[in-house]
């Protein structure tokens, strides 16, 4: 289960699940359409690496909550419970044009 927490509110749980063909095809042409470079924080980065673009996918999903956009954000949150298993938590807090955003994984023992 993922969950994304806004302002100390949790706004989306998503269940991780099997992902059929099409929805793997559509993550494997988000990672290849990243390949080209992202922006993170007004910076291009070039070549990212898998946080890099876990935190640019995250950044999208926070702007598709905050829009109301559903189908977006669940096929951000897709990416990342794919990509990512052990993230358990996208927590932003906003304040006016500004928002900043954590990854929150389980504990390494």
């Amino acid at each position: 289960m993922l969950e994304v927490v806004i302002n100390e509110e949790t706004v989306l749980s998503f269940n991780a699940v099997r992902f059929p063909g099409h929805q793997r095809q559509f993550l494997d042409k988000m990672d290849l359409d990243m390949d080209d470079g992202i922006e993170v924080d007004g910076q291009h980065i070039k070549e990212p690496d898998n946080m890099q673009r876990a935190t640019y996918v995250a950044m999208s999903l926070i702007l598709a909550v905050q829009a109301g956009n559903t189908e977006m954000a669940n096929a951000m949150c897709a990416y990342l419970v794919h990509r990512l298993p052990d993230l358990k938590q996208v927590r932003a807090i906003e304040n006016g044009i500004e928002v900043e955003m954590d990854l929150l994984f389980t504990k390494v023992k």
